[in-house]
Parts: structure tokens; C-alpha cells; sequence
């Protein structure tokens, strides 16, 4: 099974339903919160392109945030990318 990796925040509900909809799935996660964390927000801008949270890696694929996650999963492809 490959490694996900979520950059989070704790004030974001982007952040609560894509983490609760890994959960779901009894998929195991890398969580890296940026609250506070100029330096690990860079980091995710600079390997993402993209500001927001969420952002989410299966392997050393981005696949974005939370809506890209969850239409992995409606068109079945996130248990698919999984394995």
C-alpha cells in the first residue's frame, strides 16, 4: 500500500472530511500540519504550487485537495491508486 501524505490545518474543514474520509477507508497517514509553520508551508507551496489546505500525496503523486480526493473515490480510482 503506498504513503499518504496530508498538509493540514486544524481550522480547516477541507482538512477534517478528507482526513475523515482516509479514516473511512482504513487508509494509514503522514499528517503535516502548517499551522504556525511558515517554513512547512513553503515547503507544501513549493512542492504543490497551490496555497490552500489540503493538499494530499499518495506516494509521489499529488493529487491535490480535498475535492480532487473525493472524486478519486466517487469514480473509484483512490482504491485504486492505493494498491
Amino acid at each position: 500500500m503506498k504513503s499518504i501524505t496530508i498538509y493540514s490545518s486544524d481550522y480547516c474543514p477541507f482538512c477534517h472530511s478528507a482526513k475523515a474520509l482516509l479514516n473511512k477507508k482504513g487508509f494509514a497517514f503522514n499528517e503535516k500540519n502548517v499551522d504556525g509553520d511558515r517554513q512547512l508551508r513553503q515547503e507544501m507551496i513549493a512542492k504543490a504550487g497551490r496555497t490552500s489546505v489540503p493538499q494530499i500525496w499518495i506516494g509521489d503523486q499529488h493529487i491535490g485537495g480535498c475535492d480532487e480526493l473525493y472524486a478519486l473515490d466517487r469514480s473509484h480510482q483512490l482504491d485504486t491508486l492505493m494498491n
